[in-house]
């Protein structure tokens, strides 16, 4: 079974103030597919995170894991979750 890609698309095109449509074109994917990938509906290719990750030019490892992300305000102020 293939295990659930996670991501923070959304927020980094938010971020970015692009839309699905722009980074689709960019990247060379259909708007829906980014839809897709940012509900977690469909995990990208490792060509097609790669494409994304340059396209912002981040790290494929700051948009895209295997491991849920942790809450944002937890990496900025330096918080851990405790169970």
């Amino acid at each position: 079974m293939a295990e659930q890609v996670h991501n923070r698309l959304s927020m980094v095109r938010a971020e970015r103030n692009v839309t699905r449509r722009a980074l689709a074109d960019a990247v060379g994917a259909h708007y829906q597919t980014i839809g897709h990938i940012e509900r977690g509906q469909y995990n990208p290719s490792l060509d097609l995170a790669l494409r994304i990750a340059a396209y912002f030019r981040l790290p494929v490892e700051a948009v895209f894991s295997l491991e849920p992300f942790r809450p944002l305000t937890d990496e900025v102020y330096g918080r851990t979750t405790t169970s």
